[in-house]
């Protein structure tokens, strides 16, 4: 005979195991996943029974990641066509058609108006919207009816801060593109969706140049700003993307989901 104080370990042990099953049997591909939110998006993708794939521009960290994450790593740069269209042909051939598309790979260079260089526009418009829109585009063929894509923005697209401008400019155009697109891929069932995260504790910031004491005053200054008094991780935010790569978000479409500590009802930066 049951009693309380066995029945309840059981039901939270079957809680759990569902919520680790709920991406069984979906394929997953995650674009920059070798670090960052894309790494703890793949992991939890993983964690959630999803056979997954990552992808990035650097070999060595492709493959460590993978390597670390039991994943499958294909490196490919995001900036070139060819090399987006020669990953799908890779995935089509190896595992046919994909579920869940996690547009992720991006870049942060931070630079004052009055001093934006075509390279720092080209740059971050070729990867955070060209690259971003392009991976949808080359993808759709082999996205299974019902698929979700998520594309991975920021709450910038909304803000003034400062030295962002071209940034923001391609977080804020992608999340266009993502309105116009789930209404355009409604037919098939494919969900697209973005979210929008404030200051998350990644490497993004690393690669900008910027000197450590920079940096420290930079991550001082934003902290002070956000309501809950510090910086998201990246597997806070790998629970929203993989919440809407799931089941369970089958009636959300064309949203922006901010995940970012409440300050984007705070000023950034005066």
């Amino acid at each position: 005979m049951f009693v309380i104080g066995t029945i309840v370990p059981i039901l939270l042990l079957i809680i759990k195991i569902r919520n680790m099953s709920k991406l069984n049997g979906k394929v997953a591909v995650v674009t920059g996943g070798n670090s960052g939110i894309g790494y703890a998006s793949a992991k939890e993708f993983k964690n959630q029974g999803a056979n997954v794939i990552i992808t990035g521009r650097d070999s060595g960290r492709v493959q460590s990641a993978a390597k670390k994450l039991g994943v499958r790593g294909i490196v490919a740069d995001v900036q070139s066509l060819e090399a987006i269209e020669n990953l799908v042909v890779k995935i089509k051939n190896e595992l046919g058609k994909i579920d869940i598309l996690f547009v992720n790979a991006g870049i942060f260079k931070p630079a004052p108006v009055g001093q934006i260089s075509e390279e720092v526009f080209d740059h971050q418009m070729g990867i955070n919207f060209k690259g971003a829109v392009f991976t949808t585009e080359i993808f759709l063929p082999i996205l299974n009816e019902g698929a979700s894509i998520i594309n991975l923005s920021s709450i910038n697209a909304y803000t003034g801060m400062p030295n962002t401008a071209v940034y923001s400019a391609s977080k804020a155009a992608l999340n266009s593109y993502t309105r116009t697109a789930a209404i355009e891929l409604a037919p098939r069932k494919i969900r697209i969706n973005s979210v929008n995260p404030g200051p998350v504790s990644t490497p993004i910031f690393e690669k900008t140049g910027m000197e450590e004491e920079q940096l420290n005053g930079f991550a001082e200054a934003i902290q002070d700003r956000i309501p809950l008094k510090r910086f998201g991780q990246p597997d806070e935010i790998a629970k929203l993307v993989s919440f809407l790569a799931s089941d369970d978000a089958s009636f959300i479409t064309g949203g922006e989901y901010n995940i970012d500590g409440g300050i984007n009802v705070n000023p950034l930066l005066g």
